[in-house]
């Protein structure tokens, strides 16, 4: 059986898609024959890469600028992925912030916007999703979380961790609440090459986080594990997955 067969015409919705793990996946995934619709705040992007992946000739994409931590841009997301496409099989809760630095440093600011984005950004995306799934009584979360949300990354990373692992609870609650045909979904990578990275503002975090860094993989890893848990077929739920490189202990 050819799995790819799975991802052929399907439509896919992904928040956090102007760049890193977003774009990559949604490449890979049109590769594949997917109808992609892409998500994020920053317009000039998402209209370059539309642009080249319709010039691929299989998968087709479009996008609409959204800024998940508000909630009708998010409706609106999805509602264009039914208008054009009729369906939505796949949301990519992919959008996410990481803010790294002590508690003590009381960057309170930062706390807030990891919580909009990384926590409340899935589930306005869960929010939006779920009634259409449950109408076509199909269709897939796919939520991501973080190595971080296994462990508590120190220093510096409490809070995301806390974002993190509330992701993983919530997907979680929403597959053991739903079941049947709607599939759940956590994905939980490691270092992975994005701007990720760059979201600290405190000088030393930043500092151990980029050298934390040195040890990247490509963002692809993320987009055919991702891939992986799609293609499965219908009565397989692949619920979890943990990727880090091979070389990080964390």
């Amino acid at each position: 059986m050819d799995l790819t067969n799975n991802i052929s015409g399907k439509t896919v919705v992904i928040t956090g898609a102007s760049s890193g793990l977003g774009e990559t996946t949604a490449r890979h995934l049109a590769s594949k024959g997917a109808n992609v619709v892409l998500g994020a705040r920053r317009e000039e992007r998402l209209q370059s890469i539309t642009k080249d992946i319709n010039t691929k000739g299989l998968g087709k994409a479009i996008y609409l600028k959204t800024d998940v931590t508000n909630k009708n841009e998010v409706q609106a997301l999805v509602e264009k992925a039914l208008n054009e496409f009729g369906k939505m099989d796949v949301i990519i809760n992919n959008a996410g912030l990481m803010s790294i630095a002590p508690l003590t440093e009381v960057k309170v600011d930062e706390w807030d916007r990891m919580i909009d984005i990384n926590i409340k950004g899935v589930l306005y995306g869960i929010a939006a999703a779920l009634p259409i799934f449950q109408k076509q009584e199909s269709g897939h979360f796919i939520n991501l979380s973080s190595v971080a949300g296994i462990k508590v990354f120190s220093p510096g990373g409490t809070v995301y961790s806390g974002t993190k692992y509330a992701v993983s609870a919530i997907s979680e609650g929403l597959r053991h609440e739903l079941g049947g045909n709607i599939r759940t979904t956590t994905i939980e990578p490691g270092a992975v090459d994005s701007e990720l990275k760059s979201g600290s503002s405190h000088k030393e975090s930043v500092e151990i986080v980029q050298e934390f860094y040195q040890q990247a993989i490509s963002s692809n890893s993320v987009a055919r594990a991702i891939a992986f848990a799609i293609e499965q077929p219908a009565d397989v739920d692949i619920n979890e997955i943990v990727l880090r490189p091979t070389v990080q202990d964390f």
